[in-house]
């Protein structure tokens, strides 16, 4: 820290939110929680944003803390000046933030990138050259695509985490050759929500000398996460899921093979000594710190924005808010369980802890048209598709895994709705709804209520087709 440079810093007061709440914690304050939207059925309502597993909102908290940091801008590692200085130690301090918050062990890297995709082509670059790598076919595509130059096995989707387990020892006692290996994993599936035994499957790849990887995109912002007490080599997530805005993410984890290998990209920032040589070519001395894998200006209000949302979601505590969270799962399965045309998906039961992500399907209705319906109607936004998780929705709908499919509603004829979800050929895809801190009770209550009217009673509306979403016929 330089002796002159202090980090911006704001009192908010949307510390809190005042409304009050049945259960045990109020909702945290988020940007857009008074936003309205106009009805095509006439008039306006507050918008129920229920895609938190795609991007969730910003927390106000984070939002002020980078408001009030915007006017000392200043690019880092670079300047001399007050500004540059200031920005260098807030980013720095921004790094350390987030190894506090992810419980990371003396001697771990902490890398800023763009997102958890991009966190893990990152670590799919640096792996070594005679990696096996060992991934369910329940990861999101984020996890599951990255790995295009090692040797990649894909394990079945299990049914239990017992199985999740066994299936993972085995595939791990079978590799030829025996030579560094890689698993990796989702904390929390982006489709179903269920938990992962991330500790217990740590604990067979490391007694099969290999190492894991934690993709903690939708684990992050629901549970505290420890490195330490998972016991993995790396977890990736991304800021927009956790409560920041702009495109920043993070690879954080054992050092040693980000050292050893080129860089993600090749650069300034990542390069301290550069030189011609006498034959006219150069020579480059590398970093060996997370700086190595950071070239060119880095996303400072980005990286600024994870470190605040760390910071806010850990002043709040992760006890009040997990809990709060379970009071909305509750709510939303109850509701659904109540309409014999809804099946939720799920890869380990209705038991299974989870956070909120709930997958489903109705009968009769293709899931983009009831997407569409819930948005237009009603003013609730969710998610509709497979969900960047094409095998694991074919999968839990009970397609083969090759059986084609792809997200949207299929191409009808002017006038004609796209195909249901019953009869005829089935439409693969599903309907996700999904919450989190800053999620009111309110909100779930009308997604349920409008569900419920919907599959009683029709959509109000009629609907076509158009480059293959549903939208309102005008």
């Amino acid at each position: 820290m330089s002796a002159y440079a202090v980090t911006p810093t704001v009192t908010s007061s949307a510390a809190s939110d005042s409304s009050a709440e049945p259960c045990c914690a109020a909702p945290l304050p988020v940007l857009g929680r008074d936003v309205t939207v106009p009805l095509v059925t006439g008039g306006e309502v507050t918008y129920a944003a229920l895609d938190y597993a795609a991007s969730a909102p910003a927390l106000q908290r984070v939002w002020d803390d980078v408001a009030a940091y915007a006017p000392y801008y200043g690019s880092v590692h670079r300047g001399a000046g007050y500004l540059s200085q200031l920005s260098t130690d807030l980013f720095e301090n921004s790094r350390a933030a987030v190894a506090e918050f992810l419980d990371c062990r003396a001697g771990d890297q902490v890398v800023f990138t763009r997102s958890t995709t991009d966190s893990l082509n990152l670590l799919a670059q640096v792996i070594p050259a005679d990696c096996q790598v060992f991934v369910f076919e329940t990861e999101h595509h984020a996890s599951l695509l990255p790995w295009r130059d090692a040797r990649v096995t894909y394990l079945d989707a299990p049914r239990t985490p017992q199985q999740a387990v066994a299936t993972l020892e085995r595939a791990l006692a079978d590799r030829d050759p025996y030579g560094p290996a890689l698993v990796c994993v989702t904390g929390a599936s982006n489709v179903t929500g269920e938990l992962w035994p991330v500790r217990e499957l740590a604990a067979a790849a490391h007694a099969h000398g290999a190492r894991i990887v934690l993709d903690a995109a939708q684990l992050a912002p629901h549970h505290p996460v420890s490195v330490q007490e998972l016991d993995v080599d790396w977890i990736a997530f991304s800021g927009h899921k956790l409560y920041a805005p702009f495109g920043s993410g993070v690879l954080a984890g054992r050092a040693d093979w980000l050292r050893e290998s080129e860089p993600y990209l090749a650069g300034g920032g990542a390069s301290r000594k550069v030189a011609r040589r006498a034959d006219g070519g150069v020579d480059v001395e590398w970093h060996t710190t997370a700086a190595r894998h950071e070239a060119g200006s880095p996303n400072v209000i980005g990286v600024y924005a994870i470190a605040s949302a760390c910071k806010a979601l850990t002043e709040a505590g992760f006890e009040g808010l997990v809990e709060r969270e379970k009071h909305l799962i509750a709510k939303v399965r109850e509701g659904l369980a109540e309409v014999p045309e809804v099946r939720v998906l799920s890869l380990f039961g209705d038991d299974a802890p989870r956070v909120g992500v709930i997958s489903f399907v109705v009968d009769g209705w293709n899931s983009s048209h009831f997407a569409a319906a819930l948005s237009a109607e009603y003013g609730i936004g969710v998610r509709d598709g497979l969900f960047c998780a094409h095998p694991l929705v074919r999968t839990l709908l009970g397609s083969e895994p090759q059986e084609p499919g792809e997200c949207g509603a299929p191409e009808a004829e002017p006038g004609e709705l796209p195909q249901t979800s019953s009869g005829g050929t089935p439409t693969l895809n599903a309907i996700r709804v999904s919450f989190g801190a800053g999620t009111p009770d309110e909100h779930v209550e009308r997604f349920v209520g409008a569900v419920r009217e919907l599959v009683r009673g029709g959509a109000k509306w009629t609907y076509r087709t158009e480059e293959g979403r549903c939208v309102p016929a005008v």
